[in-house]
C-alpha cells in the first residue's frame, strides 16, 4: 500500500520501560502511559513531560482509555497473562469489572458511550455497552496495535508483526498484503479510519506509521503512540 507517512511532532523518552498502555485525560489535560514490564501507570504532563503520578497496575497494563471521569485499563493476570477490564479512579485505585471473551483483548477505545475493545488475533473489534455486555464486533482484516475514537470516527492502527502465528492464535491470517516487502519480523502499520456505528465499516487507509507502534490516542490536536521497543512515546500528526 503506497501512502504518505505520519509527520512525527515530538518523540519524547517514555518514564519507564517498555510503554504500552496509553491514553489521554481530556479533563485534566494529562497522558497516562503504562508500563509493560514494570507493571506500573504513570500520568505525565505533556507540556513539561513530568511525571505527576504513578502506581503499580494488578498486572501487565495493556492498554488504557480515559472514559468520563475515569480510565479503563485491560489488565494482563497470571503465568497466562489472562485479560480483564479494569477501571481506575485517582485516590481509590483500580476495581475489576469484566473479563475479556476468552481471557483474550488487548486495546480500547471510548465514544463518549460505549467502550471498544480489540483482539490482536482475532483481528475484531468489539462493542461493549456499561454493564460489560457485548452489543456486536467490527471486523478489521489485519492485527490491531491501537484505536481512538475522534468526534465519532474511529482511527485505527492495523497491520502486522509479521512473525509466526502462536499455537493458540485465534481468528484468520493476516492478508499477505500487510506484510507485502518487509522482512521476517519487520513489524509494518498503518492508520485508518472508519465509522463504527456503521453495520460493516470499510476501513480507509490514510498514512504509514515507520515505527512498531503500541496504542493509539488523541489530545485534541494530535495523536499519541509508544514506540515500545525504542522506550519512547511519539506525538504526531496525519498528512494533509
Amino acid at each position: 500500500m503506497k501512502l504518505p507517512t505520519i509527520s512525527e511532532k515530538r518523540r519524547l523518552p517514555s518514564p519507564a520501560v517498555t510503554p504500552q498502555a496509553l491514553a489521554w485525560d481530556s479533563q485534566k489535560h494529562l497522558l497516562w502511559i503504562g508500563s509493560r514490564d514494570l507493571r506500573r501507570i504513570y500520568s505525565i504532563d505533556p507540556e513539561k513531560w513530568t511525571v505527576i503520578e504513578e502506581r503499580d497496575a494488578p498486572g501487565i497494563p495493556w492498554a488504557a482509555v480515559a472514559t468520563n471521569g475515569d480510565l479503563r485499563f485491560t489488565i494482563g493476570e497470571g503465568a497466562d497473562d489472562d485479560r480483564y477490564v479494569y477501571r481506575y479512579q485517582t485516590g481509590s485505585g483500580f476495581s475489576k469489572l469484566f473479563a475479556c471473551p476468552d481471557l483474550t483483548g488487548s486495546y480500547l477505545s471510548f465514544d463518549g458511550e460505549q467502550l471498544y475493545l480489540s483482539q490482536w488475533y482475532q483481528q475484531r473489534i468489539l462493542k461493549y455497552d456499561r454493564a460489560g455486555n457485548i452489543l456486536g464486533q467490527i471486523d478489521v482484516g489485519a492485527e490491531i496495535c491501537g484505536h481512538t475514537v475522534v468526534d465519532g470516527t474511529m482511527y485505527i492502527l492495523r497491520g502486522t508483526e509479521n512473525v509466526p502465528r502462536p499455537t493458540y492464535a485465534e481468528g484468520p491470517p493476516t492478508a499477505a498484503r500487510f506484510s507485502s516487502g518487509a522482512k521476517p519480523g519487520e513489524e509494518q502499520w498503518w492508520i485508518g479510519r472508519f465509522n463504527p456505528r456503521e453495520e460493516k465499516p470499510e476501513i480507509t487507509d490514510i498514512a504509514k506509521v515507520p515505527f512498531a507502534c503500541r496504542s493509539l490516542t488523541f489530545d485534541g490536536a494530535n495523536f499519541w503512540s509508544n514506540h515500545r521497543a525504542a522506550n519512547e512515546t511519539v506525538c504526531f500528526s496525519l498528512p494533509d
